[in-house]
């Protein structure tokens, strides 16, 4: 059976839909502020539309944070150093990281409203999956690495949505501060191996 393009003008509702949402998150205090109905009316398209394309809120959360996403995803798949996979482990894994923080510090209240749509757990989302396993295979390349697995969780748990909002937001922790303050630990973690 072949798989059916999606018709011209769906596409366009869904573009129309994933920037009305980008630029409404982008402007919101509180992500739980906007509603289905809010976006719709942004993108002018009903409510039915939206739910069709998207499912559900959490469902328009992922497309938005996908689609904010693939540049960095790219760029760690098949980009060049510092990200990509032919760097050496000890200067991918902080750049993994700081990417990571970048991009929730840019997407800060996106990157919250998704990961609190699992439970107020970000390990269910499907991109904490992804992080983790380049993560993960990056520190396997570190001589004397014990347990990846475990090593690429706690690593990840620095870059936590919730975790960033609070230093970035109620705390005011400069953002180059951040970087650094991660880049640090990260460090102190991969000369401890």
């Amino acid at each position: 059976m072949t798989e059916r393009k999606p018709r011209k003008d769906a596409a366009r509702n869904r573009q129309a839909v994933l920037e009305a949402a980008d630029a409404l998150f982008g402007r919101c205090e509180s992500p739980e502020e906007l509603t289905m109905a809010d976006i719709a009316a942004a993108a002018g398209v009903g409510k039915g539309t939206l739910f069709r394309a998207f499912g559900d809120r959490t469902g328009l959360l992922r497309a938005l944070y996908e689609a904010r996403l693939e540049p960095v995803r790219e760029a760690v798949e098949t980009g060049p150093p510092p990200l990509g996979p032919a760097t050496p482990p000890r200067e991918r894994v902080p750049a993994l990281l700081d990417a990571l923080l970048c991009f929730k510090l840019d997407n800060r209240r996106l990157a919250l409203a998704l990961e609190e749509t699992g439970s107020s757990s970000p390990y269910q989302a499907g991109h904490y999956d992804w992080w983790h396993g380049v993560l993960r295979s990056a520190l396997e390349e570190v001589p004397g690495m014990a347990d990846a697995g475990f090593a690429a969780h706690a690593l990840l748990a620095a870059t936590r949505a919730d975790l960033v909002e609070r230093l970035a937001g109620r705390e005011g922790v400069e953002r180059e501060r951040l970087r650094a303050q991660l880049a640090g630990y990260a460090a102190r973690f991969l000369t401890a191996r």
